[in-house]
C-alpha cells in the first residue's frame, strides 16, 4: 500500500507495537487534491455538511473548501499581523454550530496573540474572547480545538522567551483550557482562576483526543528532540529545563520523541488507535500507534518526501484524512500547485 515503507521497516514496527496495524488506515496511495494554489494553509476544521473551513496564515483569509469545487473566501479576519511564523493560525468550529453558527480563530495582532469568534452567517462581526498572549515572529503556538468536554483548548508558544514556559502567571508556553466565551471553566482546570491547563511547553501545535478522552499534543523541540506528550491537568513538560526525556521527577516525559530533522511536528489527529502527526521539516506524515493506556508504540513514517512540508492533518466526518502542505511558508520548495489540501479516503 505504501511506497515509502520497506518490508523490513513495516515488520519492525508491527513487532514493536501490537496496535500498529491501525496505522495502515486510511488508504494513502491515491489522494484527492481538494485545493491548490493556497498560501500557507494552517487551521482546518469541518462544518456539519462535511465541507471544511481553512485559514491562510499570511493572507488572513478563511476559505470554505469542498471536494470537487473551487475554494470560496468566507471572510478576511481583521487585525491580523503576519510576521515570520505569526499570522492567522488555528481554527475551530463550535461543537454546537448548528445552534450557534460560531467559528473560532487564533491569530497574531500587532500587539498580541488572541482568540476571536464570529458567526458564519455574519462573518464580518468578530468578537475577541481572549487577548494579551505574548506574540513574536516565532513560537506562537496557535492550534485551537474543542475537547470532548465542550471546552476550547489552545496551544500557546513561549514567544521566544523560554522563562514564560515555567511561569504559572504567564499564559505563554502553555496549553490553555477555557469556556467557549473565553472564561475560566467552573471545574477541571488545575490552577484556581487560571486558564492554564499544562505548562513547560516550547511551541506546541498539535491537539488530539482519543476515544477515552485523553489529550495528546505535538510539540516542536529546539535542536534535538520533538515530542508527543500525553497531557494531564497541571502537568509540567519540562521546557526549558528539559528537551525530550529526563529523569527529573518534576517533569512528565513525552511518549514519543523524534529528531527535529525527522519531524518538526505541527498538526495532529487521531483515527481509531492511530495518532497522525504532520511534519514540516521532516516532510512526512507520522503514524503513531496508541496502546490504549496513554502510551505509544513505534511510529511509522508515511508520505515521506512526496508532498513536501506538511502542516495540518484532520480526520473528516466521513473518515477521510485531510492534510495541508506548507511549502510556501518561506522554508519549503513549492511545487506549481502548492500549497495544497489533500484528501486521503478511508480504506474500503
Amino acid at each position: 500500500m505504501y511506497r515509502t515503507l520497506t518490508a523490513l521497516t513495516l515488520g519492525a514496527a508491527l513487532l514493536a507495537a501490537p496496535h500498529a496495524a491501525a496505522a495502515l488506515e486510511p488508504d494513502l496511495t491515491d489522494p484527492q487534491v481538494v485545493a491548490t494554489g493556497l498560501t500557507v494553509p494552517w487551521g482546518l476544521d469541518f462544518l456539519p455538511d462535511g465541507s471544511a473551513l481553512v485559514t491562510e496564515r499570511t493572507s488572513a483569509r478563511i476559505l470554505r473548501v469542498r471536494p470537487g469545487s473551487a475554494p470560496v473566501t468566507v471572510t478576511t479576519i481583521t487585525g491580523v499581523s503576519p510576521t515570520g511564523e505569526a499570522g492567522l493560525l488555528g481554527l475551530a468550529v463550535s461543537p454546537t454550530f448548528e445552534q450557534d453558527n460560531l467559528v473560532y480563530v487564533y491569530f497574531t495582532s500587532a500587539s498580541d496573540n488572541r482568540i476571536a469568534r464570529f458567526r458564519l452567517d455574519t462573518p464580518g462581526s468578530q468578537q475577541v474572547i481572549l487577548s494579551g498572549l505574548a506574540r513574536a515572529s516565532i513560537h506562537d503556538g496557535g492550534r485551537i480545538a474543542f475537547g470532548p468536554d465542550g471546552m476550547l483548548y489552545a496551544t500557546v508558544g513561549d514567544a521566544g522567551v523560554t522563562s514564560n514556559a515555567q511561569n504559572q502567571q504567564s499564559r505563554n508556553g502553555k496549553i490553555l483550557r477555557m469556556r467557549p466565551d473565553g472564561g475560566v471553566p467552573a471545574s477541571g482546570n488545575p490552577f484556581p482562576g487560571s486558564l492554564v491547563y499544562s505548562l513547560g511547553h516550547r511551541n506546541p501545535q498539535g491537539l488530539a483526543w482519543d476515544a477515552q478522552g485523553r489529550l495528546y499534543a505535538a510539540e516542536f523541540g529546539q535542536n534535538t528532540w520533538d515530542e508527543v506528550n500525553l497531557i494531564v491537568p497541571g502537568g509540567n513538560y519540562g521546557w526549558p529545563t528539559v528537551e525530550g526525556t529526563s529523569t527529573d521527577t518534576r517533569f512528565r516525559n513525552p511518549i514519543v520523541v523524534w529528531s527535529t530533522a525527522e519531524a518538526s511536528p505541527s498538526g495532529a489527529a487521531i483515527d481509531g488507535e492511530t495518532l497522525y502527526v504532520a511534519a514540516l521539516r521532516g516532510q512526512r506524515l507520522w503514524s503513531v500507534p496508541l496502546n490504549g493506556a496513554g502510551g505509544a508504540g513505534t511510529p511509522v513514517a508515511l508520505l515521506q518526501g512526496q508532498y513536501g512540508r506538511l502542516r495540518t492533518v484532520e480526520r473528516a466526518p466521513d473518515g477521510a484524512l485531510w492534510v495541508t502542505t506548507s511549502n510556501r511558508d518561506g522554508r519549503g520548495t513549492p511545487a506549481t500547485a502548492d500549497d495544497r489540501i489533500l484528501r486521503f479516503p478511508p480504506s474500503p
